[in-house]
């Protein structure tokens, strides 16, 4: 029983059994395919490798051996390079050292040139200092023999012939004098000509003509005796208000007020206007219109000055220097208006300056200010160029356009060309026809001045000054004065005219000397 039950188990463990070996003979057949596939397939990929492997080598090899034999190519053209260099630098060796030994043979071939020359030097300098001697002796003899024959020594010709020397060499210094200044005269003329005449064509102005006095007109004669009031009260009032003289005459509807300070008598003429408009006359009222006039002309001349600056194009000018710029418009210089002179020459000088290619501003700056100092010249001492200046320099402008007011009038020397410009406008403004007038006893005694400088000099036959003095004619006698002292002598009378004289502008010397030859047929 126990064995038909083991007997059994065994048959179902067999039939069991039996089913998983051959589930495991099965897989194990297909497994030992499929690894007999993979090998098969592994031996054709490495098959397939190798192959590959094999040509890949192949074709590197090609390749090193074509990359080799290029190198080698390469190496090849370098080395047949680098041979034609070397052999080119052979040949430039071997011709650089031919021709050093051209040359050196050369150089020998100098060499002894030179050194045959240098023999021959040395005879010849022998020679030389052989003749050298015998002709200092021929010369030793000879000068003793002139001395025996001249009755003179050495030294005494040898002064004689310096004096001939020196005189010669003055006559042609002189002569070379005269043409080289006849040539810079004249091309300094052509110059200065064009400039102001292009400055001057360039500028038109007028000038009004005024005097010491002015004249207010009346509604009717009716008016003086309010002008007087009781007992001279009212016109005493205005005298000493306004420090100026009111002259009334027999003159019909009219009070001339007389004073030499334009300021006060500008006051006084719109204070004695506004008087007469008001109708009301009296001390009081006086001094009110007096004050308010007085106002009035400081406003005036602060707006002149202004006004000026605007017009001129000149900026950031102190404004005490443009009150003073602005007192110049009632100031006169020979009838001439110094503010309307002081405008001009600004013109002129910034076109002098444009034409020059200076600097136009400072010109312009400096010419309005030059005679700033006659606004002050009745307070304070001096010559108005120097007070100017000195007053520029207070209000802080700039030191070349404070030296150039100072330097108008050569008070100080004139330095720079801003200097000269100014001056130059200065006299162009103030020399030009109709510009000033001129007391005809001063006009006068200007001309006999010039004829009397110009006759006090030995050889001066006679004087006349033309055009207006501006030019003196001068005419020497000829067997006395030769034609290089003319200009020696031209030179000295416009140096004593400079010391001498005061004027405008310049004035032009000119010497004649005439030579006539006169004959008779008989």
């Amino acid at each position: 029983m126990v064995l038909s039950t083991w007997l059994l188990v065994a048959i179902l463990a067999g039939a069991v059994g039996s089913g998983f070996a051959v589930g495991f003979i099965l897989r194990r057949g297909f497994g030992k395919q499929k690894l007999v596939e993979s090998e098969q397939r592994a031996t054709d990929i490495v098959r397939e490798a190798e192959q590959r492997a094999t040509t890949l080598t192949k074709e590197t090899e090609l390749e090193i051996k074509a990359r080799g034999l290029k190198a080698r190519e390469e190496l090849d053209r370098e080395i047949q390079d680098k041979r034609r260099e070397v052999q080119t630098i052979e040949n430039r060796l071997l011709q650089r050292e031919e021709n050093l030994e051209r040359r050196s043979s050369q150089l020998d071939k100098r060499d002894e040139d030179l050194h045959g020359r240098e023999q021959k030097l040395v005879e010849q300098t022998k020679k030389n200092e052989e003749l050298e001697k015998q002709h200092q002796e021929q010369l030793s003899q000879i000068r003793k023999q002139l001395e025996r024959v001249a009755g003179l020594s050495a030294e005494d010709a040898k002064r004689e012939l310096r004096e001939s020397l020196v005189d010669e060499a003055k006559r042609d210094a002189a002569r070379d004098i005269l043409r080289i200044e006849e040539q810079l005269k004249e091309d300094s003329e052509k110059k200065a000509q064009k400039i102001i005449s292009i400055a001057v064509e360039r500028l038109a102005s007028d000038y009004p003509s005024e005097r010491a006095v002015s004249v207010v007109q009346l509604p009717g004669d009716e008016m003086k005796g309010r002008i007087i009031g009781r007992e001279g009260r009212n016109i005493r009032a205005l005298e000493a208000a306004t420090g100026i003289d009111f002259v009334i005459d027999d003159t019909p509807e009219a009070v001339i007020l007389s004073g030499f300070n334009p300021v006060r008598r500008e006051i006084a003429r719109r204070a004695l206007e506004a008087l007469i408009a008001d109708g009301r006359i009296h001390p009081t009222r006086i001094e009110e219109m007096v004050a308010k006039a007085t106002k009035e002309v400081e406003a005036s001349i602060k707006q002149a000055g202004e006004k000026v600056c605007l017009d001129l194009n000149i900026t950031n000018m102190h404004p005490e220097l443009v009150k003073l710029v602005g007192t110049l418009k009632y100031r006169y210089s020979f009838a001439q208006n110094i503010l309307d002179h002081s405008v001009e020459v600004a013109y002129v000088a910034g076109m002098l300056a444009a034409e020059l290619g200076i600097d136009q501003r400072k010109a312009k700056r400096a010419a309005l200010l030059h005679d700033v100092g006659k606004a002050l010249t009745h307070e304070i001492e001096g010559s108005h160029a120097l007070i100017g200046m000195e007053y520029a320099k207070k209000y802080r402008e700039e030191p070349d356009i404070c030296h150039a007011i100072g330097s108008h009038h050569e008070d100080i020397p004139q330095e720079t060309a801003l200097d000269f410009i100014v001056d130059a406008a200065d006299a162009l403004s103030g020399a030009r026809p109709g510009a000033r007038r001129e007391v005809l006893e001063a006009y006068v005694k200007r001309l006999e001045d010039l004829e009397r400088i110009s006759t006090s000099f030995q050889g001066v036959d006679k004087s006349y000054a033309i055009q207006a003095g501006r030019e003196v004619r001068i005419l020497v006698a000829n067997d006395k004065v030769n034609d290089a002292e003319a200009v020696v002598l031209a030179k000295d009378i416009a140096k004593k005219i400079e010391t001498e004289m005061t004027y405008p502008g310049q004035i032009k010397v000119t010497v004649v000397r005439e030579m006539r030859a006169v004959e008779y047929a008989k």
